[in-house]
């Protein structure tokens, strides 16, 4: 392990965090204590191990084909009960209708001639010569019961000749009926007493209205028809309705298979392509990034370096010469320029880190903790002993992150001390980095960040796509420490 760039012994404790040794622990815990936060402070977590970043799925035909089938066959499903329903309410309006009409039929055309006065007082001819006409004309298999009432609730007919005589009261619906002009049609109630002798055939549909005797007395007209009827013509119209609209549906499905194929098609085409410019964009950067390092490397530092020793050299002839002031003032120029040239080195590496992809995270990270020592700011490094097990884009994160959590203590948390902690636990490893700054309201940060302020998003995203997990501890006067966990492949 190295502590402030000397290596120290290390033991492993029951969780698989590294421990210093004896020799060494009391004065890293000195130096976290006074750089971590109070120990009170709760935890605010920006990217947890829950909510990791799925990559959205690539395209694939036979999923969208699927799909598609399946709404499909949703909406098949769909308008096929609804469907069903919505024939059974108009095939049963429809049959009543049905009923209606012919119940006005055989009014006129049957009863109304066959009707004579001496029904009202149940004479035989009467009866007779109306029990002729029905039978004749009326009872058939859309017809199975032929009632005629008095307003007084007298059966005076029926082709059932048990309930000729029989009295029973009308209920509002008869009486509406021989108040007005109107044909009414209901489903029968056989549990009736009136409605005996057609318990035993199933559910019936029964139609009422009034007619008239040649002397004017009002009779209240009732056939029962099976409720078949309405069914068949339920049938009827679900067939039809059926019939054209999944044909429809079909032959729209058919259609906009082509269609869909060609979208697909091009889909795919553009995704290929935009992964394609996001690769190029990436290593356009990145080959921007080394350009812009490579040529203040070859060439500003380079000839500010130049300048410090030709500066320095004037400086020490001016002296020589007895020109104190001289002298001092190009001393002063040099020490400019060489301080220069560390702040354009510390950009360097800010800029391209040369040293990750060359020789590694560790040395990476100590070039990122020398450019924070020339701001005067006491930085504590350790690493671990052997390699950490990450891959390299896990090293990029790493990087990433502590160089962000460094610029914030540089910048915002005027810090004059910094821990930065590398281990490896289990099968993870962890970043701690821990300043003694002036802190922040975490909480509010993560969850109102200011207009503008985009780093915490940022690095919340990187962990993300790593899917690593990310949290801070801070409140205003107390520090703040940062912990970044990364799964190993």
């Amino acid at each position: 392990m190295i502590v402030g760039g000397t290596r120290v012994e290390s033991t492993r404790d029951r969780d698989g965090e590294a421990m210093i040794s004896e020799s060494t622990q009391e004065d890293v815990i000195s130096a976290e204590r006074a750089a971590q936060p109070a120990g009170t402070t709760p935890w605010v977590s920006l990217v947890s191990a829950t909510e990791r970043m799925v990559p959205d799925p690539p395209l694939h035909s036979r999923r969208v084909y699927a799909q598609v089938i399946a709404v499909t066959a949703a909406v098949v499903i769909a308008v096929g009960v609804l469907g069903s329903y919505a024939s059974q309410r108009m095939a049963e309006a429809e049959g009543i209708r049905d009923a209606q009409q012919r119940s006005d039929t055989l009014a006129d055309a049957v009863v109304q001639p066959a009707l004579e006065d001496g029904i009202i007082n149940l004479d035989k001819k009467a009866t007779q010569k109306l029990d002729e006409a029905v039978r004749a004309h009326m009872l058939s298999k859309t017809i199975k019961r032929v009632k005629f009432w008095t307003p007084d609730g007298l059966i005076v007919y029926s082709d059932e000749p048990g309930l000729i005589g029989d009295r029973f009261p009308l209920g509002e619906d008869e009486k509406a009926v021989l108040a007005s002009a109107v044909t009414r049609a209901e489903v029968s109630n056989l549990k009736a007493k009136e409605n005996r002798f057609e318990a035993n055939q199933g559910k019936l549909l029964e139609v009422y209205r009034r007619v008239y005797t040649p002397g004017g007395h009002v009779l209240l007209f009732e056939t029962y028809s099976p409720y078949s009827v309405v069914s068949e013509r339920t049938s009827e119209i679900w067939r039809g309705f059926a019939g054209i609209t999944f044909s429809s549906l079909l032959i729209l499905v058919v259609l906009l298979l082509p269609l869909l194929w060609r979208l697909l098609d091009r889909l795919s085409r553009f995704q290929s392509q935009r992964e394609a410019l996001l690769e190029r964009a990436v290593e356009a950067s990145s080959e921007e990034r080394r350009r812009i390092a490579a040529t203040l490397h070859d060439g500003v530092v380079q000839e500010l370096a130049a300048t410090s020793f030709v500066v320095s050299g004037a400086a020490l002839r001016a002296e020589s010469a007895g020109q104190t002031a001289l002298a001092q003032s190009l001393t002063t120029a040099a020490d400019t320029v060489r301080t220069s040239i560390g702040g354009l080195r510390s950009l360097l590496v800010d800029i391209y880190p040369p040293s990750l992809n060359a020789t590694g995270l560790a040395t990476a990270l100590g070039d990122l903790v020398a450019s924070l020592r020339t701001r005067n700011i006491d930085v504590r490094l350790t690493l671990p002993d052997g390699p950490t097990g990450l891959g390299k884009d896990g090293e990029r994160l790493v990087f990433r992150i502590a160089q962000e959590c460094l610029r914030n203590a540089a910048r915002h948390a005027q810090a004059d001390t910094v821990l930065l902690e590398l281990r490896s636990v289990g099968n993870k490893v962890v970043l701690d980095v821990i300043d003694d700054g002036i802190g922040f309201d975490a909480e509010a940060a993560v969850t109102r960040p200011a207009e503008g302020h985009f780093g915490l998003r940022l690095m919340a995203d990187a962990t993300a796509q790593a899917h690593g997990q990310l949290r801070v501890r801070s409140a205003p006067g107390e520090g703040t420490h940062w912990q970044l966990r990364v799964p190993t492949p």
